[in-house]
């Protein structure tokens, strides 16, 4: 069995499984990154993300990530929905988090995939990860042609725009690579001028410690009061760079049961938010992302953004 079978597997396999794209690269040191991580540390823009420090050079090198690599699987899940929340003066929900948990639904799909590529390929070995360790997600996939990383850091596919999930295969059999994509974003900076906390500090760099997102999720201590009335009502992470995006008016709902919204979530009302209670909580987030945040958290969400 040669290289090019090999990939035509892959790819065969990864569309029965639900990914919408899959791309391949030679896995080895991601030269370009490298100054851009180290820059990006050395200016504090992860915040209180301490982790993002650590195993620098597996970020950087996936063989030393995955003891014998010689190919990164880059594979995106499509995750826009159909409906919204369907009050607007309510707390806002990243879109991402709507349903059940993506690392659950995505882990399952990818254990499934190594099982199938050594049943149908045979001695193959590696490990799967969807943004469960130190791999630059979007850099992989951005050289395996899947899209462009955009001004606003996020991976955009120009017919498809940029609500996807991004996981990974890292394995050790040599495959037949795919090509980088031009950079489409041209002149447009409307993810810049739309970020109500100024955290896309130029073009392609954004400021992590400024994000929406990192303060509704990742930091655990009290926001800052400097972001008081910035928030723009987002209770759990935020979509507004992306909800501004050109590109993303070529987005299409996703076909993943998982991915909806069953526990009425949606129909919240703005009191509906306000009122909620740690028991309503654990069984409204069971399966979702949000309890990443825990109730504390989110409630220190609410409270921080709650009207005054």
């Amino acid at each position: 069995m040669n290289k090019q079978l090999h990939t035509q597997i892959i790819k065969q396999e990864a569309k029965r499984l639900g990914f919408d794209f899959c791309g391949i690269s030679k896995a080895g040191f991601l030269e370009e990154e490298a100054p851009r991580l180290e820059n990006w540390l050395t200016n504090q823009m992860h915040g209180k993300m301490e982790y993002m420090q650590n195993y620098f050079d597996k970020r950087l090198n996936p063989t030393i990530l995955v003891e014998g690599a010689k190919s990164v699987v880059s594979l995106l899940y499509n995750y826009y929905p159909s409906a919204r929340q369907t009050h607007e003066s309510a707390p806002k929900i990243s879109k991402y988090a709507y349903g059940t948990d993506y690392h659950d639904v995505i882990r399952e799909k990818l254990n499934e995939f190594l099982n199938t590529l050594k049943e149908k390929i045979g001695d193959v070995n590696g490990r799967a990860f969807v943004d469960s360790a130190p791999v630059l997600d979007k850099a992989w996939a951005k050289k395996s042609g899947l899209g462009w990383v955009g001004k606003n850091s996020i991976l955009i596919n120009k017919g498809h725009g940029s609500y996807f999930f991004i996981a990974e295969l890292i394995i050790d059999i040599d495959l037949e690579y795919d090509t980088a994509m031009p950079d489409y974003c041209g002149t447009c900076t409307r993810c810049i001028d739309a970020c109500p906390t100024d955290a896309i500090v130029k073009p392609y760099v954004v400021d992590g410690s400024k994000c929406i997102s990192y303060l509704t999720i990742e930091l655990k201590e009290e926001i800052p009061a400097s972001f008081q009335g910035k928030m723009e009502n987002w209770a759990f992470g935020c979509d507004i760079c992306q909800d501004v995006c050109p590109w993303n008016s070529f987005s299409t709902p996703h076909q993943e049961q998982a991915f909806e919204n069953k526990t009425g979530m949606l129909d919240f009302s703005c009191q509906d938010w306000y009122d909620i209670t740690e028991d309503t909580f654990k069984i409204i987030f069971k399966k979702s992302a949000v309890k990443r945040t825990k109730f504390k958290g989110l409630k220190r969400n609410l409270e921080f953004i709650k009207p005054k």
